[in-house]
C-alpha cells in the first residue's frame, strides 16, 4: 500500500511566525499561521487539511459502500466541520460535524443514511480520528431510477 506524505516549515514564535504546508504530490501548497488557525486570518489550517481529507475520504468510501450493494451513485457531496477547542491546557479536535448529500439512483432514505453511517464508521481518516466526536447528516437528493 501506498504511504503519502506532506510537509510543513514553520518560523518564528507561536503567535507571531508563520508556516506553510505543502502537499507531497505538489498539487497544493499553502501558508498557514496563529491567525490562520485560531483567528480569522488569511490562510489555512491543519484542522481545514483534516477536514478536506475526512471529506474526501469518506465520500470515497460511501461510493465504495454503495456499489458493493448495488446501487450507483453518481455524485457525493460532504463538508467536514472539524472543531479545536481548549481541553485543559491544551487544544484538541474535539469533533468534527460531516454532512453529506447525494444522487443515487433508485435508494431509499433509510438505506442511504445506513449505509452513510458504515462509511462514517470504517472510512480510515474516521478510525483515524476516533478519539474525536464524529457526527453525520446525510441526504439523498432526487434523483431519476435506473
Amino acid at each position: 500500500m501506498a504511504t503519502r506524505t506532506s510537509e510543513a516549515v514553520w518560523e518564528g514564535k507561536l503567535k507571531s511566525g508563520k508556516g506553510k504546508v505543502r502537499l507531497g504530490s505538489g498539487l497544493f501548497e499553502g501558508s498557514y499561521s496563529f491567525q490562520s488557525r485560531f483567528e480569522q486570518g488569511n490562510g489555512t489550517n491543519p484542522e481545514e487539511l483534516i477536514g478536506a481529507a475526512h471529506a474526501g475520504c469518506f465520500s470515497m468510501a460511501l461510493a465504495g459502500i454503495l456499489e458493493k450493494e448495488g446501487y450507483e451513485p453518481e455524485r457525493i457531496h460532504t463538508t467536514a466541520n472539524v472543531s479545536i477547542e481548549k481541553v485543559g491546557n491544551d487544544f484538541s479536535i474535539t469533533k468534527v460535524d460531516l454532512k453529506t448529500e447525494a444522487r443515487v439512483p433508485d435508494i431509499d432514505e433509510e438505506t442511504f443514511r445506513e449505509k452513510a453511517q458504515e462509511a462514517k464508521k470504517n472510512c480510515p481518516v474516521s478510525r483515524a480520528l476516533a478519539g474525536a466526536k464524529i457526527t453525520l447528516v446525510s441526504n439523498i437528493l432526487e434523483s431519476s431510477p435506473r
